[in-house]
């Protein structure tokens, strides 16, 4: 079950967050309000799901292992934008 949640993370997060979300109780672990949640679902999905796997794994601090991670997670959403803002430039360009 870990190895499925991990490669559907990786290929769908938004859809892993929303499963998270409706069949376990990780979100009202890892964050104290809703908003980071909501936040991060609509802004920076992968960077939310390793929060909350480093929150939960090391039982409130995060370990040089897991900021590492989330620094990844992070660089794998400002690609995702950067890769966005990119295809719209070549489309307006033809």
């Amino acid at each position: 079950m870990g190895c499925l949640l991990i490669v559907l993370a990786v290929v769908v997060p938004r859809v892993t967050m929303i499963f998270i979300f409706l069949l376990t109780g990780w979100f009202g672990t890892a964050f104290k309000s809703w908003v980071w949640p909501v936040l991060g679902f609509i802004f920076m999905p992968y960077t939310t799901l390793a929060y909350t796997a480093a929150v939960l794994n090391t039982g409130g601090s995060i370990s040089p292992g897991w900021l590492v991670v989330i620094i990844l997670a992070v660089l794998a959403d400002i690609g995702h934008w950067g890769g966005g803002y990119r295809v719209r430039m070549m489309r307006r360009k033809e």
